[in-house]
């Protein structure tokens, strides 16, 4: 029986091989995309809509849209750096719900945790935030526990205060990830480079990372995301991003390094696992002489074995020797920074950008 699903993937396939293209992406002025716009690689491929949030810029003004998660309601909760709502809430059609928050001028990492029947939220405020004059400026970060209506359960500060770090370390946290057991995973990824765990109350329990381990690779560089890995029930892991090496670093729970996922040429954002597979948004990949590019994002897809087979919005992956090459932008360009994405249960994905223009979120359907 052929489903609506594999109908489409068959006539994205077909298109594809008519253009005589490697990448399945429709011929488009970068400026003027394709209604019908479908991009992505080996079967994860998807339709893109950026006129997916139906908000407006007068009435819910965007900076950047950092990161989104959906909650046990299916709404699907986005986290920006505009104190005018820091927080908004969507259906999956894009109609705005709700919105909230005023105090996270450096929204940057959201992470939802469920305990029991009720969800909650962890928001990072990064510490970098953008006045009314335009002037980025820097603070220290913090990250808030709150129920999905905003009320704050905990705040934990910097980590000086606990005598973790040194007084020249500074503290600018990036995200968070929630273990199973409720321990607290923060990653440190515009201050140190540590991930910090703490347990379900906010309780210090061990760093690890940074910059001064005798192995290098025990190291972190812009320890941007972090995630926990329960693919494998019985042996759950955590997975580190070291953006500035393009590649994931694995740990286990309590610290100690097991090995690295090399992702060259992309600069990936917070690893987000669904299913089987590893998403991340690419904030930057680089040029074809090597250097950074900016406005070079796109989004990139591991599976269950960590091997990339997607890249929407970039090139097709292509392993040599078992090894994977630089992975660029595609040649027609749909997204500026890649930051985050959500998955939800139909395997569509909300992908959220930094620094693209004050847009919201783009949705990509899965066909």
């Amino acid at each position: 029986m052929t489903t609506r699903r594999d109908f489409l993937r068959k006539t994205a396939l077909a298109t594809t091989l008519g253009l005589g293209a490697s990448d399945i992406l429709t011929h488009a002025h970068p400026h003027t995309l394709a209604a019908d716009l479908v991009i992505g690689h080996q079967g994860f491929t998807y339709k893109v809509d950026k006129n997916w949030a139906k908000i407006s810029v007068n009435s819910t003004p965007l900076f950047n849209c950092h990161e989104m998660v959906q909650d046990s309601k299916g709404r699907l909760i986005m986290l920006g750096d505009n104190v005018r709502n820091n927080i908004l809430i969507f259906d999956k059609s894009g109609k705005l719900l709700d919105s909230w928050g005023t105090a996270y001028a450096g929204g940057h990492g959201l992470t939802l945790a469920k305990e029991g029947e009720e969800d909650f939220l962890y928001i990072v405020d990064c510490g970098w935030y953008q006045d009314r004059t335009g002037k980025w400026n820097r603070q220290a970060g913090q990250v808030v526990k709150t129920d999905l209506n905003g009320r704050i359960i905990f705040t934990l500060g910097h980590p000086q205060t606990i005598g973790i770090y040194k007084h020249d370390e500074p503290f600018m946290p990036t995200e968070t990830a929630v273990a199973p057991n409720g321990d607290i995973y923060v990653a440190d990824g515009y201050g140190s480079d540590y991930i910090i765990q703490y347990n379900a109350k906010g309780q210090y329990i061990r760093h690890f990372g940074g910059h001064h381990n005798a192995n290098p690779e025990h190291n972190l560089q812009n320890a941007h995301g972090v995630a926990i890995d329960t693919r494998n029930k019985a042996n759950p892991t955590l997975i580190c991003t070291s953006r500035d090496e393009n590649c994931f670093k694995i740990f286990t729970l309590d610290g100690k390094y097991i090995k690295r996922i090399d992702l060259p040429g992309m600069y990936v954002c917070r690893p987000v696992i669904a299913g089987q597979n590893v998403y991340a948004g690419v904030c930057w990949s680089k040029d074809k002489e090597g250097k950074r590019n900016a406005n070079s994002g796109f989004v990139t897809i591991l599976d269950k074995d960590n091997k990339v087979v997607s890249c929407p919005g970039g090139q097709a992956p292509m392993y040599k020797s078992g090894i994977l090459q630089p992975t660029l932008q595609a040649e027609v360009p749909v997204f500026q920074h890649g930051h985050d994405v959500c998955v939800d249960e139909d395997e569509n994905l909300y992908i959220c950008q930094w620094n693209a223009n004050y847009t919201p979120p783009v949705k990509l359907t899965r066909v």
